[in-house]
């Protein structure tokens, strides 16, 4: 068996708000880095709470699809080339423990499963058929919080009896049974061995994933409340951007580049 080509940097990046552009679902800023990227040898792993479906139409127009992503915020994998996901029965497990919630305590949660494709649209600004694919879960559910901090704390509660624990991203609470972008994201390290990680994300639920790589990079979004301080920015493995999104994107990947002499 040949050995596997050694990588030289493999970045783990979430996509709204970080690659992607809060507004306008746009990634032209980061093009010369990716650029810069495919030309080095590294890879570009997607780690997001966006569905398979949803990864695997981003990854190809990026043409990264020879490469896996973390989809529903580590509850799954999608393999590389190829756009579907292995059956799963945790969705439907999931809004059955939902449908038995209190409805004293469920009536504050609307899931995209309490949502139609044309709600979804409203609640994310995605087209009719981007909405679509983004009820097309198979391991977790992301919806809108209505109740207060008191009132979310019983929910949890509850769920938390059933093993359902709760991400905060960007705009929505995920709920899913536990797995998180960075348990995937030590898998997939495992598996590939680059010589340099780096992740990239702007939200709660991408903590855990900074904190795991070589280089995290926390990407300025005005849109949300700021990360607070994580650890590991006092000895700089974990830096800020000052410009937001995919401008923040391309800015830290080509400035790494050159720091690893890759560029």
């Amino acid at each position: 068996m040949s050995p596997v080509p050694a990588i030289p940097i493999l970045v783990f990046s979430d996509l709204d708000g970080t690659l992607i552009d809060h507004a306008t679902y746009s990634w032209d800023a980061a093009k010369p880095a990716l650029e810069a990227l495919r030309a080095c040898g590294g890879g570009l792993i997607m780690a997001s709470s966006k569905t398979g479906p949803e990864i695997a139409n981003i990854r190809a127009a990026l043409g990264w699809s020879h490469w896996p992503a973390i989809v529903e915020n580590g509850a799954g994998l999608l393999p590389p080339n190829g756009g579907g996901l292995a059956g799963s029965t945790q969705y439907s497990k999931l809004r059955a423990i939902l449908d038995d919630t209190p409805p004293a305590l469920r009536q504050y949660f609307r899931g995209f499963g309490d949502m139609t494709a044309a709600q979804v649209s409203a609640a994310t600004d995605l087209d009719a058929g981007q909405a679509n694919l983004a009820k097309a879960r198979a391991f977790s559910e992301p919806g809108l919080w209505d109740g207060t901090a008191e009132q979310l704390d019983l929910f949890m509660s509850h769920l938390s009896q059933h093993g359902i624990t709760a991400r905060e991203g960007g705009r929505f609470l995920t709920l899913s049974f536990g797995q998180t972008k960075a348990d995937r994201m030590a898998e997939l390290i495992a598996e590939y061995q680059p010589t340099h990680t780096v992740a990239l994300g702007d939200a709660p639920n991408d903590a855990e994933m900074l904190q795991t790589a070589d280089t995290g990079v926390i990407v300025a979004n005005p849109h949300r409340k700021a990360l607070p301080a994580l650890k590991g920015e006092e000895t700089g493995t974990i830096i800020r951007t000052a410009l937001p999104g995919p401008h923040g994107w391309n800015a830290a990947i080509l400035g790494l580049l050159i720091d690893l002499n890759l560029r």
